[in-house]
């Protein structure tokens, strides 16, 4: 199953809706439930900063977007309409696409030296206006594809760059060595999509872990719906409560943990345990959480020692390790890191 950033059990309760003024909304989520998902198929720039009373100029490497338009079919890639250094469209997806491309790119190469989801600087592509009000923006292993949601409960999902981050990350998880799309594994895949979206919205914005609203999705949905976004690191379970939706099911902790064979075991439900162990991890450390606990993660991810089949406990002890290589075995950042997993029930105590 290809990673998308909206949970099928979301989909599922909207598209079972009667309610008549969300007709258009609920045969839209059946559409997008029916929908196959298609199969897997060196630049550099000028930046100026000024240090004291000099202007210093200082290349290094550029992102290569390119957008594509499908045109509310479920043809990929489509017809290519924005390419790097062209002029903004006018087409507001292309260009929240293309934007948000490119500050994702800053992101993982100021925070990480990264270059572009190989770390070779290989192209960022997209594909924006996919499908007939297709509920969903997923990662298929070759470019990052987003719908334009129904119009009654989804409003476009180029409009948070939280979402184009997650997509993007899934791209990174890949690249590094994958994590199986199933159960913690998988959990562990669409929380570490989340923690990248977050901190690529957080460098954007310049803001501090304490500053941060930690929500993953604010601003698809549209104004009817009670909910400010489809997740919360902050405080899994919250992120929405609705007439058609329900309640968001994500729960916070081990003890609360969902046993089931929906979602690839619940991916994107139990994420919420290791997205809510990074939250208090990166307050705990203060700061811009990508300083410290995001490149916890990251080198965790990437260092080629976490396997694919990881789960939870498996991924806590590869942080906890990296904390320890990166700070020292007595460090805060270790401190935090076994105390974040602890305050999820993942460890049994902070000294574990």
């Amino acid at each position: 199953m290809t990673p998308g950033i909206v949970p099928p059990f979301l989909l599922d309760r909207l598209a079972q809706t009667d309610d008549p003024r969300l007709a258009r909304a609920a045969a839209a989520a059946r559409k997008t439930l029916a929908l196959p998902r298609p199969p897997r198929p060196t630049r550099t720039r000028l930046r100026l900063s000024i240090e004291g009373d000099a202007l210093v100029a200082e290349t290094g490497p550029a992102p290569d977007r390119v957008i594509s338009d499908a045109a509310n079919t479920e043809n990929l890639p489509g017809r290519r309409v924005r390419s790097e250094d062209d002029a903004p469209t006018g087409d507001s997806a292309v260009d929240e696409a293309y934007d948000g491309l490119g500050e994702t790119y800053d992101f993982f190469w100021d925070a990480f030296a990264r270059d572009g989801i190989d770390a070779a600087g290989g192209s960022l592509l997209a594909t924006v206006h996919y499908g007939d009000d297709y509920d969903n923006a997923f990662w298929n292993g070759e470019r990052m594809v987003f719908g334009d949601g129904d119009g009654d409960v989804f409003v476009g999902f180029t409009r948070s760059l939280s979402v184009i981050a997650h997509e993007l990350g899934h791209g990174v998880t890949e690249a590094a060595g994958g994590l199986e799309y199933q159960g913690q594994s998988g959990a562990l895949n669409e929380s570490l999509s989340d923690v990248f979206g977050a901190l690529a919205e957080q460098h954007h914005r310049g803001q501090r872990a304490d500053e941060a609203s930690w929500l993953i999705g604010a601003g698809i949905f549209a104004a009817a719906v009670q909910g400010e976004a489809l997740r919360s690191m902050k405080a899994p379970g919250t992120a929405y409560d609705d007439d058609v939706l329900g309640k968001d099911p994500q729960p916070g902790h081990m003890r609360d943990y969902v046993e089931t064979e929906d979602d690839n075991g619940g991916v994107h439900i139990n994420s919420g345990i290791p997205n809510h162990a990074f939250y208090l991890a990166a307050t705990a450390l203060g700061g811009f959480a990508w300083e410290r606990a995001g490149l916890i993660w990251y080198r965790t991810l990437t260092g080629g020692a976490l396997s694919p089949t990881a789960d939870f406990l498996a991924f806590a002890s590869a942080t906890l390790r990296t904390a320890a290589t990166e700070y020292g075995e007595e460090s805060e950042e270790v401190a935090a890191v076994r105390a974040a997993w602890a305050g999820v029930g993942v460890v049994k105590d902070a000294a574990a």
